[in-house]
């Protein structure tokens, strides 16, 4: 079956009042989790296996593929009004999205959300009808060298989040990755750094250190320091956005969608990265870089293209080859074996209404979020309405149920106390957060990497370079770590002989 015949076929499939109606619902459900930090996409999804259990094939993968991206739209919301990401790809988002909305521009800030996630979507979802079985074969490419590799220039970028000190960047990165390896080894069955505590052994939950380093210690930097937070409006202000708006944003969301799309591709790489990745090479690229982390319309854009690009980049993997690319498609993998589908190369042609009927919702389903998140805005936004001490209560109660919702232990309660005194004091003597918590969501999976490299290789360092795709990253990394060092230097040196003149 050619493309145009299969893209027939998808739209007959989601254009039926069934799959309008899975689509619709999907749409919805997503959002609203996406809102919630503690219920991610894989949790509702995995709820929804049972609810599918004998829906036709393609009509339940409608649904969950709504769900998965209407998550990846409503992150947004709690990462720009509270600056609490309930998701890790929302993370970048609150770089700029939560000042934007301390500025009183918070309906501008989710209008730039909603319209980058859309842009996002549908340029991704255009690549994946076009090229799914390509780039099929360049994810078999990447082996655990070449993984190695794409974190490790993840992790090398951290001197891009530092507005001051490259030092105080990589220490932040260091205790990141320290807490990563906290747990039971995966390939050996010890324990590490868990002092004996039961609680650890399964190592430290990403929601427990996202909601303390942000939004916990935003609350208590906002009660310590009320008369410089003061600042702080509730104003939802004009949901319009000027040509000049339009203008820097288009260039972020283009680069991004594709980035975004390719990352995606990737099994395992997911929608964490390629936001964290947008965000750092957009500032890279940026002519006003200063303005990154203080409201910039491109480092709200970027992000929110970047993670709903390889939202839909993870289906290339998962239809063409039974590949899961992020920890949803893996829990749909399963859903679809429940339901007698087996996703790989036969997929296309042996259920052609579940893989092309999928990639058809993705073109609905990004329009129908689109025109629901935008009137939403005003009644979203209302959360700024809230008085600040009964807001700040709120948040504390957020924070909390969302975490004690994952595991039902108190424990992890005094640790997101712990990570949220930690941020504060860390805001306080200015080391940035996001280094850390990026080198905690790369440090399992670069070790893992970096590990079964040196299986295959029998210990050689030297597969590393003579592999020509993990030898281009392992390069832009160490560039991307050099290069901000030796700006930083020059600038230096420029202006010591400036203040001796004056």
């Amino acid at each position: 079956m050619d493309i145009f015949n299969g893209i027939l076929t998808g739209f007959q499939v989601a254009f039926s009042l069934q799959g309008l109606l899975f689509v619709f619902l999907g749409a919805i459900v997503g959002t609203l989790i996406g809102m919630i930090p503690g219920l991610g996409p894989i949790t509702a999804i995995a709820v929804m296996i049972p609810i599918t259990y004998g829906m036709d094939p393609a009509m339940a993968l409608l649904l969950m593929a709504g769900v998965y991206y209407g998550a990846a739209y409503g992150g947004a919301a709690s990462s720009i009004l509270l600056n609490a990401p309930g998701e890790s790809m929302s993370v970048p988002t609150t770089f700029d999205g939560y000042p934007m909305a301390k500025q009183g521009k918070a309906g501008k800030a989710l209008a730039i959300a909603a319209i980058a996630s859309f842009v996002g979507g549908t340029v991704s979802v255009i690549l994946l009808t076009f090229f799914a079985p390509a780039l099929a074969n360049l994810a078999i490419s990447f082996g655990p060298a070449e993984y190695f590799a794409l974190m490790l220039m993840g992790l090398m970028t951290v001197s891009s989040f530092s507005e001051g000190s490259t030092v105080k960047a990589l220490i932040s990165a260091t205790v990141g990755f320290m807490i990563a390896t906290i747990g039971i080894d995966a390939q050996t069955g010890t324990t590490r750094f868990t002092f004996g505590n039961i609680n650890l052994l399964e190592g430290i939950d990403f929601l427990v250190i996202a909601l303390g380093l942000f939004a916990l210690a935003e609350v208590s930097t906002l009660i310590f320091e009320r008369k410089e937070k003061g600042s702080f409006s509730n104003k939802l202000g004009s949901l319009r956005l000027s040509k000049q708006d339009y203008k820097e944003m288009a260039g972020p969301m283009g680069r991004q969608s594709v980035l975004g799309f390719l990352i995606g591709v990737l099994p395992g790489a997911g929608g964490t990265i390629a936001s964290f990745l947008g965000y750092i090479s957009e500032k890279k690229l940026s002519k006003k870089p200063e303005e990154f982390g203080k409201g910039s319309v491109a480092g709200l854009a970027a992000p929110e293209a970047a993670n709903n690009g390889a939202s839909s980049g993870a289906f290339v993997p998962l239809l063409s080859l039974g590949i899961p690319g992020s920890g949803t498609t893996a829990v749909m993998l399963g859903a679809l074996i429940v339901l007698g589908v087996q996703p790989g190369p036969l997929l296309m042609n042996d259920h052609p209404d579940v893989f092309w009927g999928v990639i058809a919702s993705m073109y609905i389903g990004n329009i129908i979020l689109l025109i629901l998140n935008l009137p939403l805005i005003p009644y979203i936004s209302r959360i700024l309405k809230i008085p600040r001490p009964m807001l700040i209560s709120l948040v504390i109660v957020f924070c909390l149920i969302g975490v004690y919702g994952i595991s039902f232990r108190t424990f992890d309660l005094y640790l997101l106390v712990l990570f949220g005194i930690l941020g504060y004091f860390m805001a306080y003597f200015k080391f940035p957060a996001a280094p850390m918590l990026l080198a905690f969501i790369l440090g399992g999976m670069m070790e893992q990497s970096l590990r079964q490299a040196l299986t295959i290789s029998n210990g050689s360092l030297l597969i590393f370079v003579q592999k020509p795709i993990a030898l281009t990253l392992l390069v832009v990394a160490f560039l991307s770590f050099i290069v901000p060092i030796i700006k930083n230097r020059r600038k230096k040196e420029i202006e010591v002989p400036l203040n001796q003149n004056l």
